[in-house]
């Protein structure tokens, strides 16, 4: 199949699927493994890669947010972290940090993990992976908590340490991530903003250690930055989709939906 055409395809995955509790790393991991024909390692590393694309999709779409994060680091003192108005920059730095100890590990044990796997064995693993983060997706719709405004030191820890973890191919960052702030008590429409904007340093890093590492995985350069864009594209629809239904639809019926449409992902991998 031609390069290009493989590079669209493959950036409309993962810019369609970032943002639902389905797994887009596993997804393409899976779409690169049979339309290039590469092996599972590369095929991970690819799908890290193009997290990139995505990851400049909620940049775009939370450019307000961004930037009063960004106006708020003047304001910001160690003795009123977690104040309302520098919550979100707290959050989104310690989270960063706990991120980046459960994730590089979890890396490096993925690149060791998936290079001696068939390709069989790997779809199974992502399979089961699949239905677990939609279980968890489905038990997190049905906590009812009292609300919470802002962050706190417990949600940056917590959610960063399992944001870190969705490296592994099969686990649905976005899933696991807005089930988590969920389960803290946060209202539908806050947690996809604070999970969204905890991708963004998260996507750009993995991206960069990926590039240095092994260089652009799978594709040539011109098709690969192709596919960043597609999936930039495609994200920032998909994200902008999203957020208009939680703001229309009960948000733990969005949940069950993407739980159960996990699920079902999952079983049709396997």
């Amino acid at each position: 199949m031609d390069d290009a055409v493989v590079a669209v395809v493959l950036g409309a995955i993962q810019g369609a699927l970032e943002w639902l509790p389905v797994s887009s790393e596993g997804a393409t991991a899976v779409a690169v493994s049979a339309l290039a024909g590469s092996s599972p390692a590369v095929a991970t590393q690819f799908g890290l890669f193009l997290h990139a694309g995505t990851a400049l999709s909620a940049l775009a779409y939370y450019r307000e947010s961004v930037a009063e994060v960004l106006r708020s680091a003047a304001e910001w003192r160690p003795r009123t972290a977690f104040a309302e108005d520098t919550a979100d920059l707290s959050f989104l730095a310690l989270a960063t940090l706990a991120t980046g100890v459960t994730g590089i590990p979890a890396l490096i044990m993925l690149e060791e993990a998936v290079s001696g796997l068939e390709t069989g064995t790997f779809l199974a693993v992502i399979g089961g992976l699949l239905v677990l983060t939609g279980l968890l997706q489905r038990f997190a719709a049905a906590v009812s908590l009292e609300q919470r405004a802002t962050p706190d030191w417990v949600d940056a820890l917590l959610v960063g340490a399992l944001q870190g973890l969705a490296v592994l191919p099969g686990v649905s960052r976005s899933g696991t991530t807005v089930s988590a702030l969920l389960l803290r008590g946060h209202e539908g429409e806050s947690t996809l903003r604070l999970s969204f904007l905890l991708s963004i340093p998260a996507a750009l890093a993995a991206n960069a250690i990926v590039v240095l590492d092994d260089g652009i995985p799978a594709i040539d350069p011109g098709p690969a930055v192709l596919a960043l864009a597609v999936s930039a594209v495609v994200g920032y629809l998909t994200v902008d989709a999203l957020v208009r239904l939680v703001r229309r639809v009960p948000f733990w019926a969005v949940c069950v939906g993407f739980g159960a449409l996990g699920m079902i992902g999952g079983l049709l991998v396997i």
